[in-house]
């Protein structure tokens, strides 16, 4: 029973490992350019039929990833930044915030975003069923959005965090997903970018991967250019 439970943990382990090499690949800045996943479809920021990848095409691409889940997700925010689109999905019946999705701006095609999207979120994420890698985070047994770190404690720790590497910046409001809060980073009142805070061990980990922002469209609202 022991040998088995060794294998266990040992399996665990290797995929955690693999997983955190796969997202700082994602995200590490390659010699010579950027790296992420946006180069796994081509350098070209165009779609198939020659146009631009638009923020109403990434709008279009999350929605068609998400039939995949049923009718109970929806998208409430498009951002779009220098290498990527930016997609935010909330539940439909319980308003907690589900996933996040990244658009690649070459080929226009959806999928999840690495990161704490994949470590962290304890119902959408790749890491259901097993511990967090960063900060010790405890997985419930079934997902809440109820954690230990508060959204008000969370802004503190993303702000702590923001003082030390990037003094500029301050911290938003915080958005509950299952596991985790996200938080965007603001320059004289305007969006830099996002950060995640862990809501069980409140690590921080900053979304290196998105380049400068662009614009912003939010679902349920009047859609227009800029913020």
């Amino acid at each position: 029973m022991r040998r088995i439970y060794l294998v266990v943990i040992g399996v665990t382990l290797v995929a955690l490992l693999m997983l955190a090499a796969l997202s700082i690949a994602w995200a590490w800045p390659a010699k010579g350019g950027v790296m992420g996943p946006w180069m796994m479809y081509g350098g070209s920021r165009y779609t198939s039929d020659g146009s631009p990848v638009t923020i109403d095409d990434a709008a279009a691409a999350a929605e068609q990833y998400l039939e995949n889940y049923g009718q109970n997700l929806a998208i409430v925010e498009v951002m779009e930044f220098s290498r990527n689109f930016y997609v935010e999905v909330e539940e439909r019946d319980s308003g907690i915030h589900a996933m996040e999705l990244l658009v690649d701006k070459s080929s226009g095609r959806a999928f999840p975003e690495m990161g704490p999207n994949m470590m962290w979120n304890t119902k959408y994420g790749r890491m259901g069923g097993m511990m967090g890698m960063m900060g010790n985070y405890y997985r419930a047994s079934t997902p809440t959005a109820t954690m230990p770190v508060t959204p008000e404690q969370a802004r503190k720790l993303a702000q702590q965090y923001l003082d030390t590497s990037s003094p500029s910046l301050t911290a938003g409001d915080a958005e509950t997903f299952y596991g985790y809060y996200t938080i965007h980073t603001l320059k004289n009142g305007q969006i830099e970018g996002m950060l995640s805070v862990n809501g069980y061990s409140g690590a921080v980990w900053y979304h290196r991967w998105h380049g400068a922002f662009i614009r912003m469209e939010e679902y349920g609202q009047s859609r227009s250019s800029g913020l």
